[in-house]
């Protein structure tokens, strides 16, 4: 099986520990190819850079295709471009914001997110909304890190986003942890042990979700809204995205 891990930023180093966390959990002949796009924003943090991101991220989708993979996670955790990478692709594409919600749901009667920046929870938000998470998720709380603190060597970033988890175990009621940003992978295992709780990684439950939905032999419907994008002639810049009549 092999699975795409897609970044949709184009910070290696960042890259780099999500592969890391995809490796970690794929069951033996998991094939985990963690790549970002060459061209968009270095993070993603607001409803401008994400709407950017999609294009470089479609187009490791598209690369994806004619590699033969199997299925393909979106690592970050608005979920840019989830429907339109499913359009294009064959197997199951599976967004982290999804995957990790969905996880928490069969483990826990509520949840809380901590994420990085204020301004991206109207974004969480929006996703909770979208994917029937409400009566789950209790709160949404910002640790005001931009994602790039993520990446900085001696930065206090771990403590913080742990002492938010730890109040919002105590003030949310909540009995598990979604860590919501793709660059907090690696933090995982360290935060559920200080704080006695589960913390779900979005990547990691990503890769299991793909295994599993590969393993069934289920891919993405090509029935309804989901289907391949009719084959038009795409103009200016945008040339090179225009669908293609090849499957």
């Amino acid at each position: 099986m092999k699975i795409k891990v897609i970044n949709p930023n184009t910070t290696e180093s960042m890259t780099k520990k999500i592969g890391e966390a995809a490796r970690a959990v794929a069951a033996p002949g998991t094939e985990i190819l963690a790549c970002n796009p060459t061209m968009g924003p270095v993070s993603i943090e607001g409803h401008y850079d994400e709407a950017i991101s999609v294009l470089g991220m479609l187009e490791e989708v598209r690369k994806g295709e004619k590699d033969g993979v199997d299925g393909y996670v979106i690592a970050c955790f608005g979920d840019p471009g989830l429907l339109a990478a499913r359009e294009i692709a064959r197997g199951p594409v599976i967004g982290i914001a999804e995957a990790a919600m969905h996880a928490a749901s069969f483990i826990a009667t509520g949840f809380s997110i901590v994420t990085t920046l204020a301004r991206t929870c109207v974004i969480a938000r929006q996703l909770v909304e979208n994917y029937g998470m409400t009566r789950f998720c209790r709160n949404i709380r910002a640790t005001d890190l931009a994602v790039l603190e993520l990446e900085e060597e001696g930065s206090n970033a771990r403590r913080i986003i742990t002492e938010e988890c730890r109040r919002a175990l105590l003030e949310d009621q909540s009995g598990a942890i979604v860590l919501g940003c793709a660059g907090m992978a690696d933090l995982t295992s360290q935060i559920s042990r200080e704080i006695g709780a589960p913390v779900i990684d979005g990547v990691a439950a990503a890769v299991k979700f793909v295994e599993a939905l590969v393993g069934l032999g289920l891919g993405t419907s090509k029935v309804g809204d989901l289907a391949y994008p009719l084959v038009k002639t795409y103009t200016g810049i945008l040339h090179p995205f225009a669908p293609s009549s090849k499957k």
